[in-house]
Order: structure tokens, then C-alpha cells, then sequence
């Protein structure tokens, strides 16, 4: 007996999503930072055991859309709310902001299974995580309530099994040797987004869309090109930094952690050019793939 079926992980900005993504793969498929909005596509990452393959759906955090990059976010997370076979729901027990109504009304509404996880736990005590799963329990009376530390490892190997049990019967989606439906060079792009959000300061990070033109490889050298797009000619020069040292830092982060990704050495070399209001033109960001 083979079972197969979709997850979808879900939740408010910055609750924990991708690094729980990461720790139920083994293996860092998605950037994760502590800024909000550092996901901005739909990742699938593909589980696989000889009788079972989950895959995983990585979605930007809801929010209130306020430009044009930011609704087509919201359209990935509206997406993963169609198809999915069972519901991760992430809820990070710090937030103490107004829950997502959009999200609670919809998971009680779809007739899947959905794992409530409450991240973070070992930053509250037992009477404050009581109050949460009471609290939470009365919002979704269906979900089934997990406390986990998605970054420690806490409690997260009781989500496969958990998974496993309420999957259905079915022939793999993909084959089992793929781990992703993204290709190579979107996790160039996205590495370098990383280093970008790591170490640029306010509305920098969030005015970058990364493109990667060549991806070559030749004698066990992977030679990549990639082009950093900024909104404005100043956020260029701030990119770039003084000599070039800070775009040399990014290049250098990122580098690392490709050489780590594809288990290659990588030659990147790095390219700032503005295009204006990227965020906001609808004809820019079908083009860097936010349809």
C-alpha cells in the first residue's frame, strides 16, 4: 500500500513555516529569515519513503496586501487553500496580534484534516500554552493541536506519522527521486535574496527581485550569473555599497551556501540594475514569476 497525497503549510508572516519546511525535509529548501515576507512563491518540497511521498507546500504569510507584489503573494496562499489533503496551520504562540480571521474561516470550512502547530513553545510556560490550546480549540473545534519548536526540533518528529495516517491511498505525484518542483535557478535567486534580507536594513530587502541569466556547468564549476533588481537608483548604490564591499559580502554568503546546495564549487558573480516601481507593474512581476 502506497500513500500520497498534498500538505500545505500555512500561517501569518515570520510563525515558522519555512523553517519547519526545512526541518521536515532535512535538507533547506527555503530561505528563512527574521524580517516578514521573506517567502514570497509557493515551494513544494517532495518527502519521500518506499511506501509514501508527502508534498509539502511552502506559502507566503497572509497578510493585507498593499501593492501589486504583495497581492500576487496572496493569490499563492488563496491556491494552497484549493488542494491540499491535509492542513499544517502554523500559529507562533509570541504573536500577539489578532488572529488571521481570513485563515480560521477557511480552515473550518475545508473538509480536510488540519494539524494546528503552535510554534515557539519554549518561549511561553504551561499555563500560557494551556490558554492557547483552549483558545485555539474553540477557534478550530476540528483541528488536532500540537506544540512544537519548529527551530529546536522540538516535538516535529510526531508530524510524519501524523501525516502518514491521515494521507490517502495513492501512486506517487512525482518521481521519487525528485525533492522540489522548483529548478536550480530559483534557489540561486533565493539564496542571494537571503544574504540580502540579512544584511540590508528597512525597505532594501523588500525592493529586490533576484534573477539569475546563466547557470552553467563546466569541468565541476557551476559559473552563474545573476542580476539584483532594485526599485530606484539610490537603493542601487546602497546595494552596491562603499568599493563594492557590500555587494561583495552578499556574493560571498551566498556562494557558500550554493557550494553547500548543489555539493559544487560555484563561480557567481553578481549585477545591480534598476527597474522602476517593480513592485507595482503588473507586466514586471508576471516576469519574474509572480503571475
Amino acid at each position: 500500500m502506497h500513500k500520497a497525497g498534498f500538505v500545505n503549510i500555512v500561517g501569518k508572516p515570520n510563525a515558522g513555516k519555512s523553517t519547519l519546511l526545512n526541518q521536515l525535509m532535512g535538507e533547506k529548501l527555503a530561505i528563512v529569515t527574521q524580517k516578514a515576507q521573506t517567502t514570497r512563491h509557493r515551494i513544494f518540497g517532495i518527502y519521500n519513503e518506499d511506501d509514501l511521498q508527502i508534498v509539502f507546500s511552502d506559502t507566503p504569510g497572509v497578510l493585507d496586501p498593499k501593492y501589486g507584489l504583495q497581492e500576487k503573494m496572496m493569490d499563492f496562499v488563496k491556491d494552497s487553500l484549493q488542494d491540499a489533503d491535509v492542513f499544517l496551520f502554523i500559529v507562533d504562540v509570541t504573536d500577539k496580534a489578532e488572529p488571521s480571521e481570513f485563515l480560521i474561516d477557511k480552515l473550518n470550512k475545508i473538509p480536510v484534516p488540519v494539524l494546528l502547530l503552535l510554534n515557539k513553545v519554549d518561549q511561553t510556560d504551561q499555563a500560557g500554552l494551556e490558554k492557547l490550546v483552549e483558545d485555539w480549540h474553540n477557534r478550530i473545534p476540528k483541528a488536532e493541536i500540537l506544540p512544537i519548536s519548529a527551530l529546536n526540533a522540538f516535538n516535529t518528529e510526531i508530524i510524519l506519522p501524523k501525516i502518514k495516517s491521515l494521507l490517502p491511498e495513492s501512486p506517487p505525484y512525482y518521481d521519487k527521486d525528485q525533492y522540489t518542483d522548483k529548478p536550480e535557478r530559483f534557489f540561486v535567486n533565493e539564496a542571494i535574496r537571503e544574504k540580502i534580507l540579512l544584511n540590508y536594513e528597512k525597505e532594501i530587502p523588500y525592493s529586490v527581485e533576484v534573477v539569475t541569466e546563466q547557470f552553467k556547468e563546466k569541468e565541476g564549476i557551476i559559473f552563474i550569473d545573476s542580476i539584483i533588481y532594485v526599485e530606484r537608483d539610490t537603493q542601487k548604490g546602497i546595494i552596491i555599497g562603499h568599493k563594492g564591499e557590500a555587494i561583495k559580502k552578499v556574493g560571498t554568503e551566498a556562494r557558500v551556501d550554493l557550494e553547500k546546495f548543489f555539493s559544487k564549487k560555484i563561480h557567481l558573480n553578481l549585477f545591480v540594475k534598476v527597474k522602476k516601481d517593480w513592485r507595482k507593474n503588473d507586466r514586471d512581476l508576471k516576469n519574474f514569476g509572480y503571475r
